[in-house]
């Protein structure tokens, strides 16, 4: 990079990265890919995900590929002393502090938040539990755990069928993304204070919020949701229907989109029905409008449905698999695959999520072997402290 190419909009800010698994190394990705240099701190084993196979690519877990892009390793055994004084050192250095180790797990090393601020006051300190660190802090904390407690699965499957979860590990990307909004916060506190300050993420908190209107039909209504398998609790229509050939997605949330939909669909009469005008009587009379939706969407497939209704305003969508993700995100232009690496190294990952006109995200550093450049960062870290 030349100093006439634009750089990311957090150059020149240093993360040491003591997180492993996926909330953490997910938030220190999308940092390291707007600009910030992201050294990951791991145990003589690695990082758990490199062994989490299959799938793979050659030898590597594609778990791991996808989370670890633009870091460098170095591999660091807290019970050494040698090896703990590096690490501190790094801590010392950092701008950005990233652990999800159990509350409290690095204080042994000196590398609890107390410790490693009075060494470094500038220093934002992000921790990432399952539980946060009060009564909830022995609960060790995995994405499955928050799903089952947090109420999700309760509300993932059929009515009548067992509940499910999610098909990724959402609360993990979640809290991820709340750690980053949280470390951009607080660099932005420094910025006009001079003082950092520790950034606690846990991932039943961010379940909760997450849970956006059923969190809010308990709390501020008193109503316990339950499944509903596809369909929406308050808007209708909002979930798959049979076409000709394959399901479509229908989410006409709104009575102007509702009426566009019936349009289309050659029944103009039926949003002026009093049962369906409104979205609260549409919801209300479901059982009723989805068999006049299903009969008239049974005349066409649902490709052309889709670019029909959306030629109309209508929001639809076919239920793809994940190849199919990725080729209508191509057909949108939205170019979803970067290749990080060069030749053997190179590795396709998907593009960060933000488009920047000024600053765009880079992807200098393929996800980086167990450490990698542990050499070179053992010697930066001995200079600094002879200096």
């Amino acid at each position: 990079m030349t100093d006439t190419e634009p750089r990311g909009p957090l150059s020149g800010v240093l993360v040491a990265d003591f997180s492993r698994v996926l909330a953490g190394p997910y938030a220190t990705m999308l940092l390291a890919d707007m600009g910030a240099d992201v050294i990951k701190v791991e145990g003589p084993g690695g990082d758990d995900t490199r062994t989490w196979t299959p799938p793979a690519r050659g030898e590597a877990s594609t778990y791991y590929l996808g989370v670890n892009r633009g870091k460098r390793s170095i591999a660091l055994d807290l019970r050494d002393e040698g090896d703990a004084e590096a690490a501190r050192e790094l801590a010392g250095r950092a701008d950005v502090l990233v652990e999800n180790f159990r509350p409290g797990g690095l204080d042994k090393y000196g590398l609890g938040y107390d410790a490693v601020l009075a060494a470094n006051p500038g220093i934002v300190y992000a921790s990432i539990s399952g539980f946060g660190s009060g009564a909830g802090a022995r609960v060790p904390g995995y994405d499955l755990m928050v799903q089952a407690m947090s109420g999700l699965m309760s509300l993932t499957g059929e009515p009548d069928g067992p509940p499910y979860r999610a098909g990724i590990s959402v609360f993990d990307v979640m809290a991820g993304n709340h750690a980053v909004i949280g470390i951009l916060a607080a660099l932005r506190h420094r910025e006009a204070t001079g003082r950092g300050q520790h950034v606690e993420v846990n991932l039943m908190s961010s379940a909760l919020t997450g849970l956006v209107n059923q969190s809010s039909a308990y709390v501020a209504g008193g109503v316990v949701p339950y499944r509903m398998g596809n369909a929406h609790p308050s808007v209708f229509p909002y979930e798959p229907l049979p076409t000709a050939d394959q399901d479509l997605i229908v989410a006409a949330a709104n009575d102007g989109q509702f009426r566009k939909l019936c349009e289309v669909l050659g029944i103009p009469e039926v949003a002026d029905d009093p049962r369906f005008a409104r979205n609260a009587s549409r919801t209300a009379n479901r059982e009723e409008l989805r068999p006049i939706l299903v009969e008239r969407l049974a005349r066409r497939s649902a490709d052309e449905w889709f670019d029909l209704l959306v030629e109309a305003g209508v929001p639809c969508g076919p239920i793809n698999t994940i190849d199919g993700g990725f080729a209508a995100a191509e057909r949108f232009g939205l170019d979803p695959v970067v290749v990080v690496g060069e030749g053997e190294r190179a590795v396709p990952t998907t593009r960060h999520p933000i488009r920047f006109s000024e600053t765009p995200a880079g992807y200098a550093l393929p996800p980086p072997e167990l450490n990698e450049h542990g050499a070179e960062l053992r010697t930066w870290l001995a200079e600094e402290r002879r200096s």
